[in-house]
């Protein structure tokens, strides 16, 4: 690898990437048109381009001379997407197309693709491995991640790329501004003595420390051949939602009452367990080295840190 174009470079996962990167002495292609990016997160050794994975032309000059795309903008807000269908269509599916005509054009052919945990829908086996049946899905969000799965996987085969597909647990760490981790501590900044928590406080889920998720990555990509693989991103803890609020209270030195809105389900497609079975990326020797409580603590302590972007992440 010697030239990469990061998509979403200025967001949480793709500029602690690009950092990875850079160290390695790859040069780097940040490529954002910072709707939830920020520009204090893009390395200064980066080259910069603001445009959107809408335009393809932007897209494919930005490309050039690149032998590696990591895809990892996307429209990550799985809560509203009912509210507006087509963001999920555009952000996601067509984008990962977008991209792909992009790579063909220039000559490109590995792609490492952030998908979600979210497109095993609420299975029935725990650890959820990779080749585990598809159930219905569940949320606009992680169809249009399966689609763009689908995508990568009928270019690999028809066009010889490398195609990586990694399903994300949510991820936490340095740079986080979206997810609830997030939205608890600035609920709780706000009015210490109580917190309304969606659903019943039972969802079970699973995390992963950002820097663990970028080794990852690495890692699977080092390994890659022509043809998909698929790997499963995660630890093998998982942690109830009640549990996590408890580990943020703590930490905030805060006794809030809880206000439960009640179900199974935060909303529509929140997955009441998110579990993986990670065994296929330990087998290539990664493993994660942060627990989840210690990296909710970091993220909380990063977020203490930067008061300014909590406020503006909205």
């Amino acid at each position: 690898m010697r030239r990469a174009l990061v998509t979403g470079g200025a967001g949480f996962i793709g500029s602690n990437l690009a950092d990875a990167l850079l160290a390695r002495g790859v040069e780097v292609v940040v490529y954002d048109n910072f709707s939830t990016g920020r520009r204090e997160f893009v390395p200064a050794q980066a080259e910069l381009v603001e445009a959107d994975v809408l335009d393809r032309d932007a897209l494919t000059a930005a490309m050039a001379r690149c032998d590696t795309v990591f895809h990892l903008q996307a429209n990550a807000d799985v809560r509203h997407g009912l509210e507006r269908p087509r963001v999920d269509l555009e952000q996601n599916t067509i984008a990962t197309s977008n991209v792909l005509e992009a790579m063909r054009a220039v000559g490109a052919t590995r792609i490492a693709f952030s998908s979600t945990g979210s497109v095993y829908g609420e299975p029935e086996v725990f650890p959820t491995p990779e080749d585990a049946p598809f159930p219905v899905q569940t949320s606009l969000y992680a169809a249009s991640k399966l689609a763009g799965e689908g995508l990568i996987g009928a270019y690999a085969h028809g066009f010889g790329f490398t195609g990586v597909v990694f399903r994300f647990v949510s991820i936490l760490g340095a740079r986080y501004t979206h997810g609830h981790v997030i939205d608890f501590f600035r609920a709780l900044k706000a009015d210490p003595t109580r917190l309304r928590v969606l659903g019943d406080g039972r969802q079970r889920k699973s995390y992963l420390y950002v820097e663990d998720c970028v080794r990852a990555i690495l890692t699977a990509l080092d390994a890659a051949e022509p043809g998909l693989e698929v790997y499963n991103l995660g630890t093998d803890e998982s942690i109830v939602v009640n549990e996590s609020i408890g580990v943020i209270c703590g930490q905030l030195g805060v006794e809030p009452v809880l206000e439960h809105t009640g179900g199974v389900r935060g909303w529509a497609g929140d997955s009441p367990l998110i579990h993986l079975d990670t065994a296929k990326i330990r087998a290539l020797g990664w493993e994660p080295t942060v627990g989840i409580r210690d990296a909710v603590i970091k993220t909380l302590e990063w977020l203490e840190a930067h008061p300014k972007i909590v406020q503006e992440a909205r």
